[in-house]
């Protein structure tokens, strides 16, 4: 087999996937959101060294239809859309967006969202009835406990339905009332069959979420930002964290942030590359693990 050549910018990932002798990416941290929502996160993102943080520049800041392009020009088989209500209201809107989404894009994976209000079993309900693939809450803009006696019935359903969420759990790069480790093992304990994914590999909480994921079948990981230039001046992994991650391919699945991101797409990639972590990890993380999670039999 050929060396796998370590991507540079966008235009080399293909060339990279073939040389690991894949069909391409499965990418399971994208966000598509409504025109004014994405308006209102990418206006978050251009002040945030206003309070100090190091500039987020927005590297694809372009339509719809271009941003869909420009994942499929870089090989990326099945993309999420990972809507997430923060306020009562929202999550069923959010939901038809994103299912309306996936009905014109057969590499969109149909995602849903849900939040702590009266009414959520339903939303989770007709979800799931719409055929949703994956779920995202993130706990830190949504300011709510992933333990919310209102999200019982919601969290029995997506565990009977072993629909893989997407949590944004990790106290970085903003710490909320709700983040942290504690409550995510106490939801773990209390649904030992749901399938979480950590989002941002729990950062800054790198160790504590990595042995969460180790020792519980159903936890695994995400790389989004992980290891990347912009997020070591915020949250730098710890020394020996790749060794860590080393024994866990199984257990981490490929995402990205696009289109949200300060670098290029190609960055993430070559980031985890240079952990040096095998040929086998790295086609388990872009391509293999997700797929089994998801079940992805079939793609474009």
């Amino acid at each position: 087999m050929a060396v796998a050549l370590v991507p540079r910018s966008d235009a080399d990932v293909r060339p990279y996937l073939d040389s690991l002798g894949l069909p391409g990416i499965i990418d399971l941290h994208v966000h598509f959101m409504p025109s004014q929502v994405l308006e209102k996160v990418w206006a978050f993102f251009d002040r945030v060294a206003d309070s100090g943080a190091p500039a987020w520049p927005i590297t694809y800041r372009d339509s719809e239809e271009e941003r869909v392009r420009t994942l499929r020009d870089i090989g990326v088989k099945a993309f999420t859309t990972l809507n997430y209500a923060h306020r009562p209201g929202m999550a069923q809107w959010l939901n038809d967006y994103s299912a309306a989404f996936a009905s014109r894009h057969a590499d969109a994976l149909h995602s849903a969202t849900f939040y702590p209000e009266p009414g959520v079993e339903a939303v989770v309900a007709d979800s799931l009835n719409q055929g949703a693939q994956i779920f995202k809450v993130h706990i830190q803009v949504g300011g709510f406990s992933p333990l919310d006696p209102q999200l019982a019935p919601a969290w029995e359903l997506v565990q009977n339905s072993a629909t893989p969420v997407v949590i944004h759990c990790g106290s970085g790069p903003h710490p909320g009332e709700y983040t942290g480790l504690e409550p995510v093992r106490e939801l773990v304990k209390r649904y030992p069959s749901l399938v979480l994914i950590i989002a941002h590999a729990g950062l800054p909480e790198y160790r504590e979420y990595a042995d969460l994921a180790a020792n519980n079948p159903h936890v695994y990981l995400d790389t989004t930002m992980v290891g990347t230039s912009y997020m070591e001046q915020v949250a730098p992994i710890p020394p020996g964290y790749q060794d860590t991650l080393a024994g866990l391919s199984h257990k981490v699945v490929f995402g990205t942030d696009f289109p949200s991101i300060p670098y290029s797409y190609s960055h993430q990639i070559q980031v985890l590359e240079g952990w040096g972590l095998g040929t086998q990890w790295m086609k388990n993380v872009l391509w293999h693990t997700p797929q089994a999670l998801l079940r992805l039999d079939r793609l474009p």
